[in-house]
């Protein structure tokens, strides 16, 4: 036997409320709260020393007025960091280090643990 329309038509419903939920939540990647006794980044003004700059990860730009990017740049990462708080957005760069030093900053970033 099968089921009554309307056991089908609520079994729809649902099912389309679930999915919409689905769809309305980001799927980027956020960072978490600031943590207490977080490591604080030394953020400097944007250099612009390279001509060619990759982004390799990349925090979400849509729910927070600052995202943060991972970049590599002549076999070097940085953090770039973009506040579009104000009128103008202001970026701002972390030192260019290493890979296995740069890694573990941005996890601690995204963490929390750094700011």
């Amino acid at each position: 036997m099968s089921a009554p329309p309307s056991a089908l038509r609520a079994s729809a419903v649902k099912a389309l409320k679930a999915l919409s939920q689905f769809e309305n939540a980001c799927p980027g990647l956020h960072v978490a709260p600031e943590q207490p006794g977080h490591l604080v980044i030394r953020w400097m003004c944007e250099t612009r020393r390279s001509v060619s700059v990759r982004v390799v990860a990349h925090t979400c730009d849509d729910c927070s007025p600052v995202a943060y990017e991972l970049c590599a740049s002549g076999g070097l990462l940085l953090v770039r960091r973009t506040d579009r708080s104000g009128g103008q957005p202001k970026i701002r760069e972390t030192e260019r280090l290493p890979h296995a030093r740069m890694r573990p900053l941005w996890t601690e970033l995204l963490l929390g643990r750094a700011r």
